[in-house]
């Protein structure tokens, strides 16, 4: 654990993997069970609190994708994450001031709990908007003199950054869990002000311990401190529109000696080297134009994964009114959280996750003959497959749920449970869990690894930007659904009334674009070249 520049390299990127996990852990400790608040407390419909959910979950993994930029460019990474840590902890406060304030006071003020609330939400999402895309930027900066992570052997063989992705995952998966299983109990048992104060309390303890490891952690210093965005995007296009009219003037003129010029150059990468340092000068127009050709290379493969995204929606929204329908008795008094069982995607990933690396990548390293196995884009690929199979599992338990509701009903028995367990929903939640691991890591080091030095910020912000934008778009679809099954009087596919709710269709339609976006994708992997053979082609032109 050890690294070259002595014993506090190594431990300075393990706490910052367990500042990660307790960050998860207030913040699952929250999202996991809010539609359950909003339902409950709040008197939210179904669908309304799905979009709620939705639209803020989005909403928090958009931002990373506004604030990447500044952050590369202008800000520190150290301080950033200290000015986030503090708007990330006031939403926290303002969360559990709201569960106080209702529950301290009649329900008369709906509507202004209701804003207070909002707001306090959207005050954690900039918060995290700028703390979770420079925590891992800034533990890759720690493994950048790391020699070896907490591995084997084995492990110590395969890419570097592999290793600390799946470890910085492992972190962020293990408090998960605890935030999922453990705040669910105490929300649904002990009330929503113990349930939001414990997060709070949480991250205020992850700020503070993250503030006592300053002395052992690797700082790299900005090289584009007094780069201005905004003024140089401006500029970079002035200056591109200039060039582009003194070339159409001057170009005829001189005709012969270009001619011959052109003759005599190669005919790749002509001043590469005087290009490169353009490319890494923000002050330059070239630097903005080329950071936008990459974001462009990538937006493909970006857009194939949304319905992947789309799909992680449903366990904290609908698999969760679907869970509430269901037997959920252990003994005579225990009932389990409905929530809690998204705690079987995290422990699944926890458990496998070691099988994946022991296993999997030696028996296939064996037949593709590739270090790491599979590729990157395999493995995101595999885990979008089995994506589509969990959909498939939970509509075929959905229909068998509705048909169970039917016959208590035909037989005069009403009744809001029904006596089918909720124990059926753990495969798609097993199987959501191992696509998990094959496509979230993946993207992770994919983002990663397409990225130049410059971008590392933005690298995390894309990863993350895809669960936010597929929240949006699980939003839009949401509405577009409730829109079109509900007309002419018809029962919403979504009704608040869980025996009417055509919940089965709805998973049925996710798998079927899920399965389109899947073969788009494996049409684009075919025709994508990575940045690391790009860059080779180009060392072989010059």
């Amino acid at each position: 654990m050890a690294g070259s520049g002595g014993k506090t390299i190594g431990n300075s990127c393990i706490l910052l993997i367990v500042i990660a996990g307790m960050e998860r852990f207030a913040y699952k400790g929250v999202a996991s069970n809010l539609v359950t608040y909003l339902t409950d407390v709040m008197k939210m419909s179904n669908s309304a609190a799905a979009k709620t959910v939705n639209s803020w979950c989005g909403f928090t993994s958009m931002l990373p994708l506004l604030v990447a930029p500044f952050v590369d460019s202008y800000w520190d990474r150290y301080p950033t994450i200290l000015a986030s840590s503090f708007l990330y902890v006031a939403g926290l406060v303002a969360l559990t001031s709201t569960a106080l304030t209702r529950a301290s006071y009649a329900a008369n003020k709906t509507s202004s709990n209701s804003s207070f609330l909002f707001w306090s939400l959207y005050l954690i999402s900039l918060g995290q908007g700028g703390y979770n895309p420079s925590l891992q930027a800034f533990g890759a900066d720690q493994l950048d003199s790391e020699e070896e992570l907490p591995s084997s052997k084995d492990e110590q063989k395969s890419n570097k950054k592999s290793v600390f992705f799946q470890w910085w995952y492992f972190g962020v998966c293990s408090g998960s869990l605890l935030g999922i299983t453990l705040m669910s109990y105490i929300q649904d048992t002990f009330g929503w002000i113990l349930g939001f104060a414990i997060p709070m309390i949480s991250m205020v303890t992850s700020v503070v311990v993250f503030s006592c490891g300053s002395r052992i952690y690797t700082y790299r210093e900005s090289e584009a401190m007094d780069y201005k965005p905004i003024v140089n995007i401006v500029q970079s296009i002035k200056a591109t529109a200039l060039k582009l009219m003194h070339c159409r003037i001057t170009l005829p003129n001189k005709s012969d000696v270009t001619e011959l010029e052109l003759q005599e150059q190669p005919l790749c990468h002509q001043n590469s080297s005087t290009n490169e340092g353009l490319v890494e000068n923000p002050k330059s127009g070239f630097y903005v134009l080329e950071n936008a050709k990459v974001l462009l290379r990538l937006l493909p493969i970006w857009i194939m994964l949304l319905m992947f995204a789309v799909i992680f929606q449903q366990p904290p929204t609908f698999f969760t009114k679907q869970g509430m329908t269901m037997k959920r008795n252990i003994g005579s008094k225990f009932k389990i959280p409905p929530a809690t069982l998204q705690s079987a995607i995290t422990l699944s990933i926890i458990l496998l996750m070691p099988l994946y690396d022991k296993i999997m990548i030696p028996i296939t390293r064996l037949v593709t003959c590739h270090e790491k196995g599979i590729t990157v884009m395999q493995r995101m690929g595999i885990g979008m497959f089995i994506s589509v199979i969990a959909m498939a599992s939970a509509a075929v338990v959905e229909t068998r749920r509705l048909h169970i509701s039917r016959e208590m009903e035909a037989l005069g028995a009403h009744s809001e449970t029904v006596p089918f367990s909720i124990f059926w929903l753990l495969p798609q939640y097993i199987l959501l869990g191992i696509s998990d691991i094959f496509t979230v890591v993946g993207m992770q080091e994919f983002f990663y690894s397409e990225v130049p030095v410059r971008m590392r910020t933005m690298a995390f912000a894309l990863y993350t930007s895809v669960f936010g934008v597929g929240s949006y778009l699980s939003s839009l679809l949401i509405a577009t659904v409730e829109a079109v099954t509900s007309s002419n009087g018809r029962q919403s596919w979504f009704s608040d009334d869980m025996s009417e709710a055509r919940l089965d269709k709805y998973y049925w339609f996710l798998a079927s674009l899920s399965a389109l976006s899947f073969l788009f994708y494996v049409l684009l992997s075919a025709c994508y070249r990575s940045r690391r053979d790009l860059d080779l082609d180009n060392e072989n032109c010059k």
